[in-house]
Formats: structure tokens, sequence, C-alpha cells
């Protein structure tokens, strides 16, 4: 058995909680160029519906900037929620405070993770959108479901916005700690000959971290969305439960969004 790869529970409990940490102070203010006027005027709202993958980038004479692009499956990704914006889908995540004042977008400091991936791509794509998010830009509505963000270098960055699971199901879900055990299970399915589920229950835990209690095991019949299972790797998950308005006769009224991989170890066979 290979050693448990963990995130503390703590952070992962205390990310279930609303927290009004202080904010940041702003950088100073950078000249900016003005924004086309007809683009449309963005909110806080409007951002956090979305999950905003870059897929374009080009300096101020036009050229791509490679170095945000680390691979042809790797994309940055940002997202907002509660005046705060997160970077994924480089090495590591950062995160920092925002401001969006008509189409004026401020960013404060960013920290990150620190964890080393080999080959560079990846750690040059963080500090390549690290420093363009730094300081002072616009962003703007796009066509259709996009932003552009133009820095004060003169780089224009596009994303292409796909909705939230909050958004797609009117409403947030609720915050539940699932363990998946290594193996996929036979399950009777009415319309799958040999269906195989993953077999899970339900975690509690203290406000310290420490576990209270499980459920029984059970089959879930339906796939996690944001998760993929790797056999004979046991996974706690912490994930958000939706219910499903008007699920079609041979679906499931409860749909499962993977929010983070808590705890993971594999498991000799």
């Amino acid at each position: 058995m290979r050693p448990l790869v963990l995130i503390p529970l703590a952070v992962a409990l205390a990310a279930c909680a609303p927290s009004n940490p202080p904010p940041a102070s702003p950088p100073a203010a950078t000249a900016v160029a003005p924004a086309p006027a007809s683009a449309a005027a963005l909110d806080a709202q409007a951002l956090a519906a979305a999950h905003w993958r870059l897929t374009g980038a080009v300096d101020a004479a036009g050229r791509r900037i490679d170095a945000l692009f680390p691979g042809p499956d790797q994309r940055l990704q940002l997202d907002f929620a509660d005046d705060r914006l997160s970077v994924s889908g480089g090495c590591n995540r950062m995160t920092g405070p925002y401001a969006l004042v008509g189409e004026r977008f401020e960013v404060g400091a960013l920290v990150r993770t620190k964890k080393f991936c080999g080959g560079g791509a990846l750690m040059a794509a963080d500090e390549a959108i690290g420093a363009r998010l730094a300081g002072a830009g616009s962003l703007v509505r796009g066509e259709g479901d996009t932003l552009v963000l133009t820095t004060a270098g003169g780089d224009r960055l596009t994303f292409s916005g796909d909705p939230t699971a909050a958004a797609r199901h009117g409403g947030e879900g609720e915050r539940v700690f699932l363990e998946v055990a290594p193996q996929r299970v036979p399950c009777p399915h009415a319309m799958i000959p040999d269906h195989r589920c993953l077999h899970v229950r339900e975690l509690g835990y203290d406000a310290n971290g420490l576990r209270r209690g499980e459920g029984e095991w059970r089959f879930l019949y339906q796939e996690i969305e944001g998760y993929t299972h790797t056999p004979g790797v046991r996974n706690v998950l912490r994930v958000d439960r939706f219910d499903v308005a008007d699920p079609p006769a041979d679906g499931s009224s409860v749909a499962w969004v993977l929010d983070m991989v808590v705890e993971s170890e594999t498991v000799s066979p």
C-alpha cells in the first residue's frame, strides 16, 4: 500500500462554511488602455456564474503568447467568488482579491500552492498568467459567452465561459463528503446489463476535522461530475449534491459535482 495523499480536513471543512476574510489592499493604479465602447459591462454575479477557460492570448503586437498554453489538454481557468479570483489549470492553484468597477479590473496579491511540476511548461504557465493578472487592466464581455482581459501592457486574453453547477441547477448545492471504494461493484440496473457502480458512503467530520461517523455503503448509479475513478484507488471526495428539476424517466433526481479530492490511497488487490 502506498502512502496516503492528504489535504488537511480542517482546510477542506473550513471551505464548507462562509467566511469573511479581510479585504487585501488593491495594487496601485496603473494606466489602462480603454476597452471598446461597444463592449458590455460585467458584474460579480455574471463572473461567478461560469468557469472561464482561456481560449486565446496575444500580445500588443498580435503574437500568440505560447507560455499561457502549457499543453493541448491543459487550459488555464479563472473562477470568481466572494470578491476573490482563483486560477487553475497550471501547476499550482492561485487565489487573490479582485475588484471590478465598470470595465476597470484590478487584482491584488496572488498566493499560490507550492507544488513542483516537472517539464517546466505548467510552472511557466503559472508565471505567465500571474504576471498578466498583476495590477490593473480592463475586463469586458466579448462576443457570446466570452471575457476579454486587456492588460496594462496591451496583452489581450480571451476566456470562454461554461456555466457552473450552481448556475445550471438554479442554486447552491449541499456540501457532502463521500468515500469512494477502490473498485466498482456489480449493481442491478433495469436498462444496462452487467452494470458496475461506484461504491460510496457519506462521511461526517466535526469542526476540528475529526471523523464523527459514516453512513452505510451503497451503490452510486450515476457518475460524479468532474471525477474520474481509477481502479484500485480509494478516495475521499468533497462534493456538492444538487436536486435535478424534472429529471428524465431513466435519470436521477440528484446530481453530484466534485469540489475537491480530500484524500487518496492506492489499495493493493
